[in-house]
């Protein structure tokens, strides 16, 4: 199985990289997986009028690319200010303008996946995300959220909490379940 997995945030110390990279190790080692690493991405900020002056960037093509070439998308979103990242929206705005793709995420199974350093793990972006992005093109088959990441998550041992770690494992499990059958 190939994963993408995506920190759905431009910080270069994203927790939210860091955790979607955690449940693919964690979950699905025996997956071949590639990172998208939104950081390193130079992508101009989307806008009708720029997108009529320039090409799609080689970046958004790349990461179009990874999607239709992936069994599983594991995404983990930042929240920022209740609504997702400015770098990965303005990622998923040109990815969903690339001309004859019908849907930005490609119709591909997704783990969609939230954490912050709050008590509610950035639940707001991915109950938002949850509801919309079957309208792009993605099968989401969980969710899971992840509160008070600095507490909870430790970068060798990932979650320390037994309650978060089940309820992670149990939703992971059905995800597993639902991209083999």
């Amino acid at each position: 199985m190939n994963t993408l997995v995506i920190g759905g945030s431009n910080s270069r110390h994203s927790i939210n990289r860091a955790f979607a990279q955690y449940v693919a190790a964690q979950w699905f080692g025996e997956s071949q997986s590639r990172l998208v690493d939104v950081s390193q991405m130079d992508i101009p900020l989307f806008s009708v009028d720029l997108e009529r002056e320039v090409e799609t960037p080689a970046a958004v093509l790349d990461f179009a690319a990874a999607i239709d070439a992936c069994d599983l998308i594991i995404l983990s979103l930042a929240e920022n200010n209740g609504s997702y990242n400015a770098g990965f929206k303005n990622l998923v705005d040109w990815t969903s303008r690339i001309p004859n793709r019908s849907k930005t995420w490609g119709n591909k199974p997704m783990l969609l996946l939230s954490t912050s350093p709050g008590s509610r793990g950035g639940s707001t972006v991915l109950g938002g995300a949850a509801h919309y992005f079957p309208f792009m093109g993605a099968d989401i088959k969980g969710t899971f959220s992840l509160p008070k990441f600095r507490e909870h998550f430790d970068a060798k041992e990932g979650i320390t909490n037994p309650e978060l770690l089940a309820a992670l494992a149990n939703v992971v499990g059905g995800v597993k379940e639902a991209v083999v059958a």
